[in-house]
């Protein structure tokens, strides 16, 4: 078996499961009672989530509704990236919330060094916003993807196109 195997190594938020952990979110802040007469909501808007509440407190509630749904759905909330709260129309606070879509130049130079300092028998490239890893042996492509589960890396990260 001469032939190379690969993989690429991208960070992508699933649209569709955050609308819907959004929906669910919004959904348990309408029955609870700390939420009656509330002006809090999460409003998705491309690539950022605008969250609004009456103040600092309540906000960081629905954070934690928030992050709690998405983590049941299996959204990972490290691709989240916050900015400060901000005072927002009447009398609210609004947070924007902007989700990291693929791996960025200095993430992937972290994974190459990783990659590299293993001395595994694989070749790393950089394509965009996606890495593709090859090998002749699948078995170090499964060392590397093991590698990166325990490596510390600021981002959720997703093997596909296992060929």
């Amino acid at each position: 078996m001469s032939s190379e195997s690969s993989f690429d190594i991208v960070s992508k938020v699933d649209m569709q499961e955050l609308n819907n952990a959004i929906q669910q979110a919004e959904k348990e802040m309408l029955t609870r009672f700390d939420f009656k007469g509330s002006k809090s909501s999460i409003k998705l808007d491309k690539d950022q989530l605008v969250v609004t509440s009456d103040d600092e407190f309540k906000l960081q509630n629905v954070l934690d509704i928030m992050h709690a749904k998405m983590t049941k759905r299996g959204i990972s909330i490290k691709n989240l990236e916050y900015s400060k709260v901000e005072p927002a129309a009447g009398s609210t606070v609004r947070q924007k919330i902007s989700m990291k879509q693929g791996v960025d130049q200095d993430n992937s130079k972290k994974i190459n060094i990783l990659i590299r300092d293993s001395k595994l028998k694989v070749k790393t490239q950089i394509q965009g916003d996606q890495i593709r890893v090859t090998g002749k042996s699948r078995d170090d492509l499964q060392a590397v993807i093991a590698l990166l589960r325990k490596a510390d890396i600021p981002l959720d990260l997703q093997f596909v196109n296992m060929k």
